[in-house]
């Protein structure tokens, strides 16, 4: 809407003052449901309006005094509310909307100073917080201590470990950054943690297509070595082992575009046809076997290694520094061949180092964008056939060879998009 007319009238901040009335509308609606909160849908709208209006007369007399204040008498106002209406068969104990209300005034004042989308993107998420009240106690429960410290070590890895680490290209063919590296380390890790929390929130008996895009997300290996297993101990689980492993390969691809994107966003628009057509072509084997999969009532959760472990995060790192300095040095001395020769021994055992490198040798100029995504799609092809080969050792024959209906279908569509593409 156009307030261009409202330039010269005293109304010009209507628009804000109304922004403000629907955030605390909004999260006083949330409150409102809650019948022994003390601030209900009224109280919310004023106190947005409140903190709109304290940050105004603040800008206006050039004194913080105004906001510190109205701050102080809003949070006076709400705990002395809770105190004269003590009761102990309450369910609120005041705390969680004393909090709601200060963010709120909060919320009123940042708009005044011009920062409305993010005032409204606050508060939609503290509208959610409220609302998700049993959810979130739910989530807390089902965390043990073992997940909660995969959460911290992640903490650690980006916030004390990365910014400490210089960010300059070193050593020969200047690709070693420990920062770059470092923050490579942080990207899987954390797209790791996504998937391992995730696994251990949805218990033991989810459908065969969650545990096998949440195992892809954590470890595509350790979930085919998992459900290998079980197809070999159990003829119960052969048909659900072959989906889980199956969905978890082709997650593979899906992690990879996600992963170029953040890294590399200029190379997507040749790498993604490949991927896509190795992820289309497992679909419709995978979809094959998922029709034929009777409902199971008992599917358990591969039990996976913690990602964000300090050696399992060291160790990556350092695997992905060697693949990126035998890579950049056999490109030098053998021209692409080196690099693909790189791709197949590396993507043997994973798929995300020789990812990582070929995208970040493209960053450097080093490579051009199709050697870059060759690189990758034989990566992925070698990755491919080793896990195959593992479910047959580890397995049986009859697993290996249903798993490879899909498995050899998505490398097949990679190299077919490979020879139409590049």
């Amino acid at each position: 809407m156009n307030f261009e007319f409202l330039q010269d009238s005293e109304l010009f901040h209507l628009p804000l003052f109304a922004t403000s009335l629907a955030i605390g509308l909004l999260i006083g609606l949330e409150r409102e449901r809650n019948p022994t909160a003390k601030a209900g849908l009224r109280t919310f709208a004023l106190v947005a309006l409140f903190g709109t209006l304290a940050a105004m007369l603040s800008e206006k007399t050039d004194s913080p005094w105004f906001l510190v204040t109205g701050l102080f008498i809003i949070g006076s106002m709400v705990i002395a509310a809770y105190l004269r209406s003590k009761d102990d068969s309450m369910t609120d104990p005041g705390t969680t909307t004393v909090a709601a209300i200060m963010v709120c005034y909060g919320l009123g004042a940042i708009i005044w100073y011009g920062d409305t989308k993010l005032a409204i993107m606050l508060a939609i998420v503290t509208t959610i917080l409220l609302y998700f009240k049993t959810e979130l106690h739910g989530i807390t429960q089902n965390l043990g201590r073992r997940d909660l410290v995969s959460i911290l070590q992640f903490a650690v890895l980006t916030f004390i470990i990365l910014p400490i680490l210089p960010d300059e290209n070193l050593g020969p063919y200047e690709t070693f950054n420990l920062h770059q590296i470092w923050l490579m380390v942080v990207l899987i890790s954390g797209v790791s943690l996504t998937g391992y929390v995730a696994l251990r929130l949805i218990g033991e008996q989810q459908s065969a297509v969650l545990l096998g895009l949440l195992g892809g997300l954590v470890s595509s290996t350790a979930t085919t070595l998992v459900y290998t297993r079980l197809s070999k101990s159990s003829q119960y689980f052969l048909q659900l082992a072959i989906v889980v492993i199956m969905i978890a390969n082709l997650t593979v691809l899906i992690r990879l575009a996600i992963v170029s994107a953040v890294v590399s966003p200029d190379i997507l628009p040749k790498l993604l046809p490949v991927l896509g057509s190795g992820l289309l072509m497992g679909i419709g084997a995978t979809w094959y076997w998922w029709r034929r999969l009777s409902e199971h009532n008992d599917i358990p959760a591969p039990e996976i290694k913690n990602p964000t472990e300090l050696r399992t995060a060291a160790s990556f790192g350092l695997l992905y520094a060697i693949v990126l300095f035998f890579a950049a040095w056999l490109s030098d001395i053998a021209g692409s061949r080196g690099l693909y020769a790189v791709a197949l021994v590396s993507g043997l055992t994973d798929v995300d180092a020789i990812t990582l490198t070929s995208l970040r040798l493209f960053e450097l100029g080093k490579l051009q964008d199709f050697e870059a995504v060759t690189a990758i799609s034989l990566g992925v092809i070698s990755n491919i056939f080793f896990k195959l080969g593992l479910i047959y050792f580890l397995g049986n024959i009859l697993t290996a060879k249903r798993c490879a209906t899909g498995m050899v279908a998505t490398a097949a569509g990679i190299g077919a998009a490979l020879l139409v593409f590049l």
